[in-house]
C-alpha cells in the first residue's frame, strides 16, 4: 500500500466510510451485540471515530469508545468497529487503523485496549490476534472479550 494516513470521520469523508465494501461472510460479524446494546446509551462525546485513507481514498473506518467509568471493565477502553474495505485487506490498512486506535487509547492514558468479537470461521478472530490482542474472556452474550496491554 502506498501512504496511509488518519483523518477524523468528516462530512468529507462519510459516504466513503459507509460505502466500504465487505468480503462474502463478512457482513455477519459488523456488530457484536454488546456493542449493539451498548451504542444506544454511549456518550458521543467519548466516541472517537476516523478513517484510513490511501492517498485521498477511504480504505477503512474505525470507531472506538473511551468512558473510563463505565460499568463493564473491559467496555472502558474499547475498539468497537474496524471495517477494512474488500480490496484492502490483507495490504496493511486493518494494522495501521488498530495502531492509530492505540496510539489514541495511549494518549488518554489508558492502560489496556478492548475488542469484543463473534467467534466464527469468517470471523475477525485471526486479524485481532495477528495484530496482538489475547481472548481474556467472554462478554454477557457469549461473544470474546479480547485484549492488548499498551
Amino acid at each position: 500500500m502506498s501512504e496511509l494516513h488518519v483523518e477524523e470521520l468528516s462530512a468529507g469523508t462519510i459516504v466513503a466510510a459507509n460505502s466500504l465494501s465487505l468480503k462474502p461472510g463478512q457482513e455477519e460479524f459488523i456488530a457484536p451485540t454488546t456493542y449493539a446494546v451498548e451504542m444506544g446509551v454511549a456518550d458521543p462525546q467519548k466516541t472517537w471515530q476516523s478513517v484510513v485513507l490511501e492517498g485521498e481514498h477511504v480504505v477503512a473506518f474505525i470507531r472506538a469508545y473511551f468512558d473510563p467509568e463505565a460499568t463493564s471493565d473491559y467496555l472502558r477502553a474499547a475498539l468497537w468497529r474496524i471495517n477494512v474495505d474488500a480490496e484492502a485487506q490483507g495490504r496493511g490498512a486493518g494494522r495501521f487503523a488498530v495502531e492509530a486506535v492505540i496510539a489514541e487509547a495511549r494518549r488518554r492514558g489508558c492502560e489496556r485496549l478492548t475488542v469484543v468479537y463473534e467467534a466464527g470461521e469468517l470471523g475477525p478472530e485471526a486479524f485481532f490476534r495477528r495484530v496482538g490482542f489475547v481472548p481474556v474472556g467472554e462478554s454477557e452474550y457469549g461473544e470474546v472479550v479480547a485484549e492488548v496491554i499498551l
